[in-house]
């Protein structure tokens, strides 16, 4: 095994920050009453922890049990996870708008003996598990004040102080359940060191941008390893502070509010704050947009020629970091100065406009089965296209073995600190997952260049043949797909047959606005299956995808919806992938019906 140095474990890690930081602010909480954010410091949430700890205790929580928590990223959610890191039980974190038959399913084959819950209603969703499995003895309820509530247990704890245990490098800190886009979720086992290490070797990549005057804005569930390594293990290392935000129709506000310098993000957040500019500068028109595409120009200009430009580009520059690009900031906070992204690559066009306006994003790319970082990019490690190189002591090769075409790609296979020690409860699938010699096989498909970055091309599982045996990875381009101002989702189909269909959602906002322009009355629904409509869509998509894609790997049929994917409807992951098979068998007779057409 790895070395891994100390702090090797989240108690260890935990208690030095909040004995380092302990005046310094750490979680902020909006006031649903006044709409304000309020903090509390370091020392105060270790304070809770050791009450909660010993609460747990005092009902005789301990090594090696499962503390599950459905609940948004809260204080309390990190409580409940220090607490029972502190105890060497597990923490089974699961997202608070899960499915009840996948919140079944988890509760089951985690045997977890003790849940919480954010509050009554999701408390009357779930108390009836404790009849039908047996390993569920407690359930306890966050915003509550009956004698099941987590205050209740806090306080106890606080007359029945327990010290913590300090766990070892190797024992599971926590599960993680994947996605499920195949199949059932299953349960990612990660250790104290692969987190600590892998948390240590992100902040490395950061550490001179990352300091106690450092604030995030938490976008990202920490019911996933991304969100729960790079925000919350990671920012013990800073000595920064992290406000929440209320939910999605509030992040304008809240990032207005938290300011936050520094935010770990997914790329749709950053592709509809893209989309939403150009869309109120197509809208205001006139000078207003004239002065914006001068100065992005300008900026682009300045960064192809690395600043050595002429006077007139420079002066031009320097208005639009006054009166343009400032204003973009100030939307964002005003004090944001860099941010990473994961979860699917940036659109190059998108990362190089932030960029130019001095707001970097930076890919990075990892799994839940890698705690969950392998590769990032940073300020002083950048290539853009790629997703990053390797962080500290992590191993990339590219396995060619399984490819049966002329590409120079392969299957990204890792290996270090980071890899988790196997599927709970899943022997097979573990097996499966890594080879002989030990190496993490990703599933996904790319390339390692002669500096060591890595290029995502494609993912196995999603990869499809056409009927003329040519492959297709479909995750591209859709993403350019949804660049577009009339289209909110899209999904590229075609395995196994003559060419591709895409599934389209238009954006039903920009449709009616659109509408209200060429003064037409008519409704959304009537819209999107006007064949004026659809016509020109498929055009605009077509047309956006030449000359980037090869023409087989272009839709040439269109189907069009007014049904987003979604977590409700079952067609989005958590994690916002998309679940193909779930909106190929939606639209199956649609899409035989486009292949049926003379």
């Amino acid at each position: 095994m790895i070395k891994i140095e100390k702090p090797d474990n989240l108690i260890e890690h935990f208690e030095i920050a909040t004995e380092k930081f302990k005046n310094n602010k750490l979680f902020g909480t909006k006031n649903k009453e006044t709409g304000e954010y309020e903090w509390i410091t370091y020392d105060n949430v270790r304070k809770r922890v050791d009450d909660f700890r010993g609460g747990l205790a005092s009902i005789n929580i301990k090594k090696g049990d499962a503390v599950a928590i459905i609940a948004n990223n809260c204080v309390e959610w990190a409580v409940a996870a220090f607490a029972s890191y502190g105890l060497g039980a597990r923490f089974v974190p699961m997202y608070e708008n899960e499915i009840l038959k996948t919140r079944k399913y988890i509760t089951n084959d985690a045997d977890i003996k003790f849940l919480l819950v954010s509050n009554r209603e999701t408390y009357e969703h779930v108390k009836h598990l404790k009849d039908k499995i047996s390993s569920l003895e407690h359930i306890y309820i966050i915003e509550d004040d009956s004698e099941a509530s987590m205050e209740h247990l806090e306080k106890l704890g606080k007359k029945n102080s327990v010290a913590s245990v300090i766990p070892k490098v190797d024992d599971i800190a926590a599960l993680i359940y994947t996605s499920g886009t195949t199949d059932d979720p299953k349960g990612v086992l990660l250790t104290h060191g692969n987190f600590v290490s892998n948390a240590r070797a992100g902040f490395q990549r950061y550490s001179n941008l990352l300091n106690e005057t450092s604030r995030s804005l938490s976008i990202l569930p920490w019911a996933h390893s991304y969100g729960q390594t790079a925000e919350l293990y990671n920012w013990f290392f800073a000595g920064g502070s992290i406000g929440f935000m209320e939910n999605v129709d509030t992040l304008a506000e809240d990032l207005l509010k938290v300011q936050p310098t520094f935010l770990i993000a997914v790329p749709r957040v950053f592709n509809k704050i893209y989309n939403g500019i150009w869309t109120k500068m197509n809208e205001a028109g006139g000078i207003k947009k004239k002065l914006f595409v001068m100065s992005v120009n300008a900026a682009k200009k300045y960064r192809e020629q690395k600043g050595k430009v002429d006077f007139g580009t420079k002066l031009k520059l320097k208005i639009g970091n006054k009166l343009v690009f400032s204003k973009i900031k100030a939307k964002l906070g005003g004090k944001l100065i860099a941010s990473v992204t994961a979860s699917a690559k940036m659109n190059n066009e998108i990362s190089y406009f932030f960029s130019d306006i001095g707001l970097p994003v930076y890919d990075c790319y990892g799994l839940s089965e890698t705690s969950p970082a392998i590769t990032m990019n940073s300020p002083e490690l950048n290539k853009p296209g790629s997703v990053g190189s390797p962080l500290e002591f992590i191993e990339v090769r590219i396995d060619r073995s399984m490819i049966d075409d002329k590409s120079e790609d392969g299957e990204i296979q890792v290996k270090g600190p980071n890899l988790m020690v196997g599927y709970h409860n899943k022997p097979e699938a573990t097996k499966e997952v890594f080879t002989e010699d030990g190496w993490l096989k990703t599933g996904d498909r790319g390339t390692i260049d002669e500096d060591g970055y890595v290029f995502i091309t494609g993912r196995f599982k999603e990869q499809y043949k056409l009927e003329n045996g040519k492959y297709v990875f479909p995750s591209a381009p859709e993403e350019d797909i949804r660049l577009l101002p009339y289209v909110e989702n899209a999904m590229i189909y075609g395995d196994g047959k003559p060419y591709n269909i895409c599934i389209v959602i238009p954006d039903c906002a920009v449709l009616e606005k659109t509408a209200k322009i060429l003064k037409m009355i008519t409704t959304v629904d009537q819209l999107i299956h006007s064949p004026i409509v659809q016509e020109f869509m498929s055009f605009e998509i077509q047309k956006n995808l030449k000359g980037n894609y090869g023409n087989y790997e272009i839709p040439k049929k269109f189907i069009f919806t007014d049904e987003n994917f979604t977590i409700e409807n079952g067609m989005l992951t958590q994690t916002l992938k998309l679940k193909r098979r779930v909106v190929i068998e939606k639209y199956r007779e649609q899409i035989e019906g486009l292949y049926n057409e003379n």
